[in-house]
């Protein structure tokens, strides 16, 4: 996928969020459920490697993945915390997911679980980390949709701790722009290609 601009400037963040939030909605609803499908055979083989908790999130809209995927990895056995959006500008909180009957609205449209805030240490517990995103670059740069929840919350995650951005197939791109605070993605998973690694190897 590529964004394009009329002055041949490289694309900015705003660029390439237009572009990929269109694509989104142009897709047929069919293909992103079987897509959403095949983002739940893999999220469960990677959740069976790493062990310990799972920090996932529960996709909106057109966002690739599905609910029922987080379901599913819960009915696999795995402890799931999902992220509770706070009302001032820090980092994300999380409580534990217990089963669709456990989530309550919260803010900005996502529904959140119903349980104990674990608070935003929480996420050094995982051993994984599933995060939303619109597009991830082969360096680990994440594309988000610009609130920065998920930058001021990365940085808390324990060393070594896989952070795996959710993404369609061609939502992982070359290079994208990057600033000081993004925090880098590890792997992308994708529908089509699975757990592919990111950033500089060897």
């Amino acid at each position: 996928m590529t964004a394009r601009t009329d002055d041949h400037e490289p694309p900015t963040k705003s660029d390439w969020r237009r572009r990929i939030l269109g694509a989104r909605r142009a897709l047929d609803p069919s293909v992103r459920a079987a897509r959403a499908e095949a983002l739940t055979r893999h999220a469960l083989a990677l959740a069976a490697t790493t062990g310990g908790p799972v920090c996932a999130h529960l996709p909106i809209g057109t966002e690739p993945w599905s609910p029922a995927g987080v379901d599913a990895l819960h009915r696999a056995g795995h402890e799931v915390l999902l992220p509770v959006v706070t009302a001032g500008p820090g980092p994300l909180e999380w409580a534990r997911y217990d089963g669709p009957d456990s989530l309550v609205p919260g803010p900005i449209g996502l529904r959140e679980p119903s349980g104990a805030r674990l608070g935003p240490a929480a996420v050094a517990r995982a051993r994984l980390l599933l995060v939303p995103g619109l597009a991830a670059d082969r360096a680990g740069v994440r594309l988000g949709r610009g609130a920065g929840h998920y930058d001021r919350t990365l940085p808390l995650v324990a060393t070594g701790t896989p952070i795996v951005i959710v993404l369609d197939d061609d939502e992982l791109v070359d290079v994208l722009p990057a600033e000081p605070h993004d925090h880098p993605m590890t792997a992308a998973l994708r529908p089509g290609a699975g757990h592919t690694l990111l950033g500089k190897k060897g």
